[in-house]
């Protein structure tokens, strides 16, 4: 049995991956960035996140390392290779048959060609196909690995995320190295099981974009979306599964420059819509949640140590890494980047070439998985870490000898939180 990559007596670190299409490019920068970060400054070897959760594509990267939790670096450097030379062709299909498949079937919808799908009895399911996903997704992955790894200590626990549209239950799959009561919130709950590919999928299942997938829950079969729909709190499966500080990676808005940007006047067209209303689903409800640690951590300091020892409250530092610049931003000046057949299926509602604030830049932001953009995502993401590296060090406690670490070791860290928390406020 190979020996424990997470020392037995070091915090258990979480690490939060969150969703929004081609815009997870970022994040990999950000791992990647951290891993070198790691090596430089002569911290310890192995997986140093025993506890990973991820929706949406955020899933898909924190599966990746969680199911290569026993060769970190080398699962590190294969995401940062698959995502800078990635095409859309290898998430959907691009072609012109598989979007006229597809796309243009879901979009005649919204002309005269419903009656003629309602007579046809046609029920296109979404935009794109993203059958290619699936096929790289089982090449690339072996859940079956999990239980073993978590058995020499490599890895305690992975979640994955998904919202069901059968009951409209947000619900996080997950799976540990021990016992873990399940939690029910309101309409959130998780279930314990063997994850898969189909878990990933749904996941990613982009609203109205991918096509939702069937997984079961409680003995009974239901359609699962994206698991950033109705996500009121990202940051809970880390801290349920026994996490003791979090590095959290957004994908927007957090850390964006201040400031209004130059916009508009003309009628916005359902592009700008679409993206306004994904960014809401992707985006918001991760600052959400770290203002909730940060309301909880102010409440805490108002506590004599007697209250807060009665309060049934653990410290949990939070360090957020989100991008520097707006993604939409960098989307648009590589809207000729998406395929042509993409292109000409998505103009009609609004994305053109122009990259300017009407041009839609929003919603291809999820959908541009080609290489020009995701290199350029994956430069942020190493850029805005390495801007930090300061915290990222303290936050590892790479900057002292390695010892046994107490809560009293979590202090403020630049703009990461030492907060307490519980999993019952989760």
């Amino acid at each position: 049995m190979a020996a424990p990559s997470v020392p037995a007596d070091d915090l258990s670190t979480g690490l939060i991956l969150t969703g929004g299409g081609a815009r997870a490019a970022y994040q990999v920068g950000v791992i990647h960035a951290v891993a070198r970060i790691r090596r430089e400054v002569g911290g310890p070897p192995g997986n140093p996140f025993p506890v990973i959760a991820g929706t949406s594509a955020g899933a898909i990267i924190a599966s990746v390392l969680a199911c290569h939790a026993d060769h970190f670096d080398a699962a590190i450097d294969e995401l940062v290779s698959t995502w800078r030379d990635f095409s859309a062709e290898q998430v959907y299909r691009s072609d012109l048959f598989g979007v006229a498949g597809a796309g243009a079937r879901w979009l005649s919808l919204f002309t005269v060609g419903w009656a003629l799908a309602r007579w046809r009895r046609a029920r296109p399911r979404s935009l794109l196909d993203n059958s290619p996903l699936q096929a790289l997704l089982r090449r690339s992955l072996d859940f079956a690995r999990l239980p073993g790894l978590m058995a020499e200590g490599h890895l305690r626990g992975l979640a994955v995320t998904a919202s069901s549209y059968t009951s409209g239950d947000h619900v996080t799959f997950y799976e540990a190295d021990h016992e873990i009561e399940p939690w029910t919130r309101s309409h959130r709950l998780s279930v314990r099981g063997r994850l898969s590919v189909e878990h990933l999928l749904a996941s990613s299942a982009i609203p109205f974009v991918f096509p939702a997938v069937q997984l079961e829950l409680h003995g009974q079969n239901e359609w699962f979306g994206d698991g950033s729909m109705r996500q009121s709190a990202p940051i809970s499966p880390a801290v349920h599964l026994g996490a003791q500080r979090i590095l959290v990676v957004g994908a927007g808005r957090m850390h964006e420059p201040p400031g209004r940007r130059a916009v508009s006047d003309g009628y916005p067209t359902l592009a700008q819509i679409a993206g306004h209303a994904l960014s809401n689903i992707f985006l918001d409800a991760l600052a959400v949640d770290v203002e909730r640690l940060r309301r909880i951590n102010r409440t805490l300091e108002l506590l004599s140590e007697e209250a807060r020892a009665r309060a049934a409250l653990r410290p949990i530092e939070v360090l957020v890494i989100a991008p520097s610049q707006r993604l939409d931003d960098i989307a648009g000046r590589h809207l000729k980047a998406l395929p042509a057949a993409v292109r000409a299926m998505l103009r009609p509602v609004g994305v053109s070439g122009q990259g300017d604030t009407a041009s839609g830049s929003a919603l291809a932001s999820y959908l541009l998985f080609e290489s020009d953009y995701t290199r350029e995502l994956i430069a942020l993401g190493e850029a805005d870490t390495e801007a930090r590296r300061d915290e990222v060090v303290r936050f590892f406690g790479w900057d002292r000898p390695a010892q046994a670490k107490t809560p009293a070791d979590l202090g403020d860290a630049g703009t990461g939180l030492r907060t307490g928390t519980d999993t019952r406020a989760h």
